[in-house]
């Protein structure tokens, strides 16, 4: 095993930590990133959410309501599904992110109800070093979010900034541990 392999990191011999994350270095155009696990959406997910962003459509909370809608159901917010489905792709893209920098575009093709299953993959789009932070880079990247029957729920395009190898808070902290060994 190399000495830096994505998600482990060999720390002496015959011991290895985990790393998450990616570099800037580790993303290359075109790869695509399939996420694990995926995540069922419960009625105290979408219920929690609406009431903590005070979203006061009586679709993702009045039963009665939802009854009578063109879809017979809550349907889950779907300010929720951008976070889960952005959420999922953290640890395989952002985790060692200094800031997300947006959203291009946001699509939201089908809907999400109480029970989904979704799951997530991410394809790089594009990567170029910053001009002003010589060892940082900024990722442009797709991130899809899918149901349990393979439907696309949610597809987005986000940037972030990431370090370069060796410059995160993440090489850091595990060579101050390292060096306390």
């Amino acid at each position: 095993m190399d000495e830096h392999t994505y998600g482990i990191r060999k720390i002496g011999p015959q011991r290895y930590r985990e790393d998450p994350g990616r570099d800037f270095e580790d993303f290359q155009v075109g790869d695509v990133y399939e996420h694990w696990p995926g995540r069922t959406v419960t009625e105290a997910d979408n219920i929690w959410f609406t009431n903590l962003t005070m979203n006061t459509h009586p679709i993702h909370f009045d039963a009665n309501y939802a009854s009578k809608s063109e879809f017979g159901k809550y349907l889950v917010n779907s300010a929720f599904t951008l976070a889960l489905v952005t959420g999922m792709c953290v640890s395989g893209t952002s985790q060692k992110a200094i800031a997300n920098l947006g959203w291009e575009e946001i699509k939201i093709p089908a809907p999400v109800f109480v029970g989904d299953t979704l799951y997530s993959e991410s394809e790089v789009l594009d990567k170029r070093e910053s001009k002003s932070r010589p060892n940082q880079g900024i990722i442009r990247i797709r991130h899809i979010g899918k149901n349990q029957d393979n439907i696309i729920v949610m597809n987005m395009v986000r940037s972030f900034l990431v370090a370069k190898r060796g410059h995160s808070i993440v090489d850091d902290i595990i060579n101050e541990t390292v060096k306390k060994r």
